[in-house]
């Protein structure tokens, strides 16, 4: 029997006055795949993140999450089923520490009560050292030496330690889907390579995590996706490989630029 997919995207549409950024798109994502979303500029990929994320309401459609509705939901609620995310410019608190940052990612697992933080010392303590512990496990997969600067401004850190300290963020709540736009973004092609390199790591190591990965470089695309879906005008123009939807001919045309 074919297990039901992870996440089920069904006629999901949003409108922006007369724009429809996003038009009856559907898509369906198997538990641990890695699914790319490709498509020119404005063709409507981080719109489907901000919709899927609870950012903006959906003008129609439906989405459902591990047998969860979350159509409608508030970001909040998105985040406690499961689906965490990195947004393509950063968002970085840079003077805070890496810790600092990371912890943000794990807040609504931590316990924020007056009573707890005023006379529960001991146990905030040990909260906050778990919370160390597990942002250290995270950025040795990444980069061993970072996970020795934990406690340093993010200021400090290279474009790509900087990238690693968000997709770790996105991960310290150990979510069963991780969006990423554009990851790449700033970066060299040798820093790329390495973060991909990561990435690929992390899904071994976390074994059922899914990723939806908005990309350009049409390398990294190639080397990381299970499956592409390409969006243009905000349709989904077709899916498959990336060694199928490279050669489809609308493909080529709208976003390869190739005759």
């Amino acid at each position: 029997m074919t297990p039901a997919p992870l996440l089920v995207c069904a006629d999901l549409t949003r409108s922006f006055g007369g724009l429809v950024a996003l038009d009856g798109l559907s898509v369906e994502l198997k538990q641990g795949e890695i699914l790319g979303l490709i498509g020119p500029n404005g063709s409507g990929k981080t719109t489907f993140f901000n919709v899927l994320t609870g950012l903006y309401p959906a003008t129609r459609g439906e989405v459902r999450f591990g047998g969860l509705t979350l159509t409608g939901a508030r970001p909040q609620a998105v985040y406690r089923a499961g689906i965490t995310r990195t947004f393509q410019r950063s968002r970085l608190c840079l003077e805070l520490s890496i810790f600092d940052n990371l912890a943000v990612g794990a807040h609504q697992q931590l316990d924020h009560g007056l009573y707890f933080n005023l006379l529960r010392r001991r146990a905030l303590a040990r909260q906050a050292d778990a919370t160390a512990t597990a942002a250290r496990e995270l950025l040795e997969i990444f980069d061993p030496p970072l996970a020795a600067r934990l406690f340093e401004p993010v200021a400090g850190i290279a474009m790509i330690g900087r990238r690693r300290v968000e997709i770790c963020r996105a991960l310290i709540s150990r979510p069963k889907l991780l969006l990423l736009d554009e990851p790449s973004a700033g970066m060299t092609a040798d820093e790329t390579a390495h973060l991909m390199d990561d990435l690929l790591e992390v899904r071994r190591r976390f074994g059922d995590l899914s990723i939806i990965l908005i990309e350009h470089e049409m390398s990294v695309i190639a080397r990381v996706t299970d499956r592409c879906v390409v969006l243009n005008y905000g349709k989904k123009l077709c899916e498959g490989t990336y060694a199928e939807v490279s050669t489809n001919t609308e493909v080529r045309q709208a976003y390869l630029g190739l005759a």
